[in-house]
């Protein structure tokens, strides 16, 4: 795809990956949520491997008090019906959060290279050779 100036909107480098070059505004926003995301699915996935185990995690603090609320007690078996669902959601949470991370981060502004692709155009100022 290209833009009205005759440049490609996305580069693909000597393995075969795509960057997408979007404007600061657009990098800085997808960057901001790409990683909020990823963190989020992340630690709720790791929180709700916990809630698998559960030996007293926060979630099953936090649905006992819900329950309890309405009076309603869950028993043991409930809890140990719930356990393979926990572990599922717990799981497919953290790879989420992997994925979203990986997408986020394929994303660059206009002007920024990529690591290793061009030589520096002078030396370095303190005149050490690399």
């Amino acid at each position: 795809m290209s833009d009205a100036g005759g440049t490609d909107r996305a580069e693909t480098d000597e393995r075969g990956s795509r960057d997408v070059v979007v404007p600061m505004p657009i990098y800085k926003t997808v960057t901001v949520f790409s990683t909020l995301l990823a963190v989020v699915g992340v630690v709720g996935g790791f929180v709700l491997l916990d809630a698998a185990v559960m030996t007293g995690g926060v979630v099953r603090f936090a649905v006992n008090a819900v329950l309890s609320v309405f009076a309603v007690q869950v028993s043991p078996g409930v809890w140990a019906t719930l356990q393979p669902v926990f572990a599922v959601l717990g799981l497919a949470g953290i790879a989420l959060g992997a994925v979203v991370y990986v997408l986020g981060s394929r994303f660059r502004a206009e002007g920024m290279g990529e690591d290793g692709d061009d030589e520096p155009d002078e030396p370095p100022a303190d005149g050490a050779a690399e």
